[in-house]
């Protein structure tokens, strides 16, 4: 039986490592079971691990013999499971700006640069990687345009995304800045958010979630 939370990931998913930004935020202890994306035609679509999430994808987080998938659900499930240390605002008002903020990069922008959408980019339209660079930098930038918007002399926005505390909408913004910074998609444009990912840098629950100090990470990562 297992007990405790599990959460299957990989080094370098977005989606997982704004999960672990939640887990380390709520100071959450978790056992780290990696799925490799790649290895083998990818580890998530192996029967054992489709077993568990038939949507073959990460993260998956185990609470006992919960399963629960889909990085924001996982989010608001500890927020509701431990809400001592809250990574959602009280108040309604609050919570729909940081859900909007969250999904602007859960729901617009990463979902068009993740490793399946680009694999078919290639495999059915001949995309080399130049073209997929090119791809991934015009959807990450057409979200930071409109995060930038959102966030920039909004009252409601302080040191982080909303307010003076992180929430679920800074653990979406740090792996999405990440993965820009991957596909070299120049910055200057977005002064409020890379003012937000110095504030976010400086706490160890980002800090410890960063890809490369994940278990799983290449040493040359």
């Amino acid at each position: 039986m297992t007990t405790g939370l599990v959460l299957y990931g990989y080094w370098r998913s977005s989606a997982a490592y704004r999960v672990r930004i939640a887990l380390n935020l709520k100071g959450l202890s978790y056992e780290t079971r990696p799925v490799h994306l790649l290895r083998n035609g990818g580890e998530q679509h192996s029967p054992d691990y489709r077993e568990i999430n038939p949507q073959e994808l990460i993260p998956c987080l185990l609470d006992g013999e919960r399963v629960i998938t889909q990085s924001m659900a996982i989010m608001e499930y500890l927020d509701e499971t431990h809400p001592e240390t809250p990574i959602l605002p009280i108040d309604a008002r609050g919570r729909a700006r940081v859900r909007a903020l969250a999904m602007t990069v859960a729901c617009d922008m990463h979902p068009l640069g993740n490793l399946r959408v680009l694999n078919q980019l290639e495999s059915q339209f001949s995309a080399d990687e130049a073209q997929r660079g090119e791809w991934s930098r015009h959807w990450i930038a057409t979200g930071f345009n409109a995060l930038e918007a959102m966030l920039a002399d909004n009252a409601a926005t302080g040191r982080y995304c909303h307010g003076d505390t992180p929430s679920i909408a800074d653990a979406c913004l740090i792996p999405q800045l990440y993965n820009a910074r991957r596909w070299k998609l120049p910055l200057g444009e977005y002064p409020t958010l890379q003012r937000i990912e110095q504030a976010c840098n400086e706490l160890e629950a980002f800090q410890l979630a960063v890809p490369e100090a994940q278990p799983d990470a290449p040493v040359s990562a």
